[in-house]
């Protein structure tokens, strides 16, 4: 059964990102987990770029505690950069995982932020 997680990660992925994108007036916020990481990319799907990104691995990340903590903080981090961008209002992409622990406290302090999704 090795991959199985995964396999039903992508699965879910492909069955939201069908029925979700991002416009220049709703860029799409795309959340990524790894064991020890989180990251969070603001991304308008018209071009293909991304317009803001945060990551608990960057130089500018300093914030200490448990890793739902620090999601938190990637959160309003990546929600700051946005604001100060002129983006108010985006479309939440949980990438495929359960909206859970990290990826729940990463949208909460995104709306903290000044976020609206």
């Amino acid at each position: 059964m090795a991959g199985h997680k995964s396999s039903r990660r992508e699965r879910i992925k492909k069955g939201i990102r069908k029925n979700l994108t991002g416009t220049v007036e709703r860029p799409r916020l795309s959340v990524f987990r790894s064991n020890k990481a989180i990251y969070a990319q603001i991304i308008d799907d018209t071009t293909g770029k991304t317009l803001v990104s945060s990551s608990s691995t960057s130089k500018d990340f300093a914030a200490s505690g448990n890793k739902v903590d620090q999601s938190k903080a990637v959160g309003k981090s990546v929600a700051e950069k946005a604001v100060a961008a002129g983006i108010s209002k985006v479309v939440f992409d949980r990438n495929g995982y359960l909206y859970h622990g990290r990826i729940k406290s990463l949208a909460e302090g995104a709306r903290e932020g000044g976020l609206d999704f």
